[in-house]
């Protein structure tokens, strides 16, 4: 069973049509609840995504942490079934249920054989709505977190990037890591477990995309199902977080042959009228195409580094132009340097013409290879609404790339890099630089 269920979805992607066509249908349950539904039939295959708004940033004052380590104990057993009984269930039913968190929402990807529906349900239903949190889980999967932020503490990257995050938002939840710190995460208890269960996944906060072999009447009903018993509502959602950055340069001593610095400033939200344009300008400053200004300038011509980029980041309560690059401590400097020089040159001189073609057919002949399952699509379902997207999005995406002006592409440019406030975050020992902060 579970090795057909394999092959099912491998079929599933070479099934799936060249072009970004996908026709979606907003349901609306008894429930209150709305989710857009692909319909797929050809294969007896369904994708269900939950994703609940808030995430890690719904930690209670203390107990930094906690949702973290709840969304990791989830799938540790659930109602009658401790861990390996809930484990031995969904792998009988060929059946995958995947929990995770980010600072902003808490994903449940859902998976199942349209003939194992109804107790598939059953099962992800008593896994959101009885969880066991036995204590002997707790004690594992704690010891697996303290591990991991243990490793973090190590690694310059998350050294670089925590340092970055601390001062760009202070004491807001994105100002620290989500999973918690050493002491944070030893206080927990098992009552703080269940608080973060109910402060995180209720009624109120539910996003949800599906696709596959399942009609609207099926998916409202299943819906119903899976979150009616929920509590109505959650803990209430963060503020938004004030930006807090400074221009300079930051160095963290750290023993290590590769420095790694994170770089950036304040960026723009998604609902932005100037996002599009953004989106195209940051693509060919440091986006992922090996023609990007950072790749071209630091890695090709200086052989600098290994990889360099950069990204608006648009989170729900505050945004972000950020980018990391690593190299050795002795060419740091030199990095430093030419990162500076072309950040004022994109905000001086903008960009030209042959660049904006070249990323507007990258971004529009790229788009379409997102779909490459029904997984894929229902997380793109999810993604849309929450940010707020039309329906129609999928339709209307590579035309609204492609009506960017040059002229709007270089007033973007002049508006969003602004050298003047780059703040750089360098973890290691770079030779030759003196830190500003």
């Amino acid at each position: 069973m579970i090795r057909f269920a394999v092959t099912l979805a491998a079929f599933f992607v070479a099934a799936l049509p060249a072009q970004a066509e996908v026709d979606i249908t907003e349901v609306t349950t008894p429930g209150g609840f709305s989710a857009w539904l692909v319909e797929e039939h050809s294969i007896p295959f369904v994708a269900v995504e939950f994703r609940f708004k808030g995430g890690t940033s719904l930690d209670a004052e203390g107990k930094r942490g906690a949702t973290n380590l709840m969304t990791a104990m989830i799938e540790e057993g659930a109602g009658e079934m401790d861990a390996i009984a809930f484990s031995k269930r969904r792998e009988e039913l060929a059946t995958s249920i995947g929990f995770s968190v980010h600072d902003d929402a808490l994903s449940v990807s859902f998976r199942f054989l349209t003939e194992n529906r109804d107790a598939s349900v059953e099962l992800l239903k008593t896994a959101l709505t009885d969880p066991r949190f036995d204590q002997t889980a707790l004690e594992r999967v704690r010891a697996q977190v303290l591990s991991s932020i243990r490793s973090s503490e190590t690694d310059p990257s998350e050294i670089a990037q925590s340092t970055f995050n601390a001062m760009a938002w202070g004491s807001h939840p994105y100002g620290s890591s989500g999973d918690g710190t050493i002491d944070s995460v030893t206080a927990l208890t098992r009552d703080d477990i269940f608080d973060a269960h109910a402060a995180a996944i209720a009624k109120d906060r539910a996003v949800i995309g599906a696709v596959g072999d399942i009609t609207p009447e099926e998916l409202v009903s299943l819906i119903d199902e899976v979150l009616g018993d929920l509590p109505e509502t959650g803990a209430p959602l963060p503020e938004m977080a004030e930006l807090q950055l400074e221009p300079g340069i930051t160095v963290v001593p750290f023993e290590t042959p590769q420095a790694v610095a994170f770089f950036g400033h304040e960026g723009l939200s998604r609902d932005d009228d100037d996002f599009f344009a953004a989106y195209i300008v940051n693509e060919i400053f440091g986006g992922h195409g090996l023609e990007s200004r950072l790749h071209r300038e630091v890695r090709a011509k200086r052989g600098l580094t290994y990889g360099i980029g950069a990204y608006l980041s648009s989170r729900d309560y505050g945004d972000l132009l950020i980018g990391q690059v690593s190299t050795v401590n002795g060419r740091m400097r030199e990095t430093v340097d030419v990162l500076t020089e072309e950040w004022r040159r994109i905000a001086g001189d903008g960009i030209t013409a042959e660049e904006l073609e070249a990323a507007q057919t990258y971004l529009t002949g790229a788009y379409p290879l997102r779909f490459d399952g029904n997984a894929q699509i229902a997380r793109i379902l999810v993604g849309m609404q929450m940010d707020d997207l039309p329906i129609d999005y999928i339709a209307t995406r590579n035309d609204r790339i492609r009506a960017v002006t040059l002229e709007e592409a270089n007033r973007v440019a002049a508006r969003i890099y602004r050298p003047e406030d780059l703040q750089i975050v360098i973890a290691g020992e770079p030779e030759g630089i003196e830190p500003s902060n």
